[in-house]
């Protein structure tokens, strides 16, 4: 659909080679167009251009985000600017990913799209999780891809307790447990042999990681219910951590509890691409074409 733009975030990786000349270039880009650019502190101090503010900064005062980076430069954008969440356009700098789809070559093309208003935007649940013990909140954040419990470094398994709306799941003995939304179906959870699902098909998916009992697949529910999850022992230390960030060590009766964020997160697509299309280019599928 179309969304009126009339302000542009920049925010970009930093570290990533080329980045600086994509920032520069870009901004050009978009000014040749009349459209105002506001760009972030460190995106600014590489590209030598006048610095707007923080994440969250340039966050609130822009209608569009752009982001030069890869998909974890997305989940870091999500996380520090989860409050005034806008919509966003990722342009890859290294190898495409499922959310920064736009090779870096083709940015006067995605400049041209969004000055025209030829965006497709497609609506990302995300996840709100919460950490708390004896009724005190220890830890509340968002996140885009998945909440993950796990063993940390520790070579034994973890008894995880799992419920549904109150009722219970099962007991997982594990390496871990994997929480995702549709989004992150296609990251870690993957991985641990979850399901891919369509990015606005409206549930989360449970995935274990390496159980004890083979029987135990992941469990796909609506995203309109609250995941609960503690620990079944406090023997072994366990781990949470979102999106992969920093993981933070569960205390004794932890519990944490998982349920759909009220903002949600427009990102943004080339009229041309499509979440089908990006799959069959990720994972190389060619049907019967070997």
């Amino acid at each position: 659909f179309y969304m009126r733009t009339k302000t542009i975030g920049l925010i970009a990786h930093t570290e990533k080679a080329g980045v600086a000349k994509l920032a520069r270039d870009v901004i050009r880009e978009f000014k040749e167009r009349s459209l105002k650019v506001i760009v972030e502190n460190q995106t600014a101090k590489i590209a030598k251009q006048k610095a707007s503010g923080s994440i969250a900064r340039i966050a609130q005062r822009s209608d569009l985000i752009v982001v030069l980076g890869g998909d974890g430069t997305i989940l870091n954008v999500v996380a520090m600017a989860s409050k005034n969440l806008k919509p966003i356009f990722g342009i890859n700098v290294g190898s495409l990913g499922f959310l920064t789809t736009v090779n870096s070559s083709a940015y006067r093309e995605v400049v041209d799209a969004i000055a025209t208003g030829r965006i497709s935007y497609s609506k990302r649940a995300l996840l709100s999780v919460e950490l708390r013990t004896n009724r005190r909140v220890l830890l509340s954040v968002h996140a885009l891809n998945d909440a993950v419990i796990s063993r940390g470094d520790l070579p034994r398994l973890i008894r995880l307790n799992a419920k549904v709306n109150g009722e219970a799941l099962t007991e997982f003995n594990a390496d871990g447990l994997i929480i995702a939304t549709p989004t992150g179906s296609t990251a870690y959870s993957l991985s641990a042999g979850g399901p891919i699902l369509s990015p606005e098909s409206g549930v989360f998916v449970i995935t274990p990681i390496c159980p004890h009992v083979l029987t135990n697949r992941s469990v796909i529910v609506s995203d309109s219910s609250v995941i609960e999850i503690s620990p079944g022992s406090t023997e072994f230390p366990t781990f949470l951590s979102v999106d992969g960030r920093e993981p933070v060590r569960l205390p004794a009766k932890a519990q944490i509890a998982i349920r759909r964020a009220r903002v949600m997160l427009q990102l943004g697509f080339l009229p041309d691409v499509s979440f089908f299309s990006v799959l069959r280019h990720k994972l190389k599928w060619t049907g019967s074409n070997v």
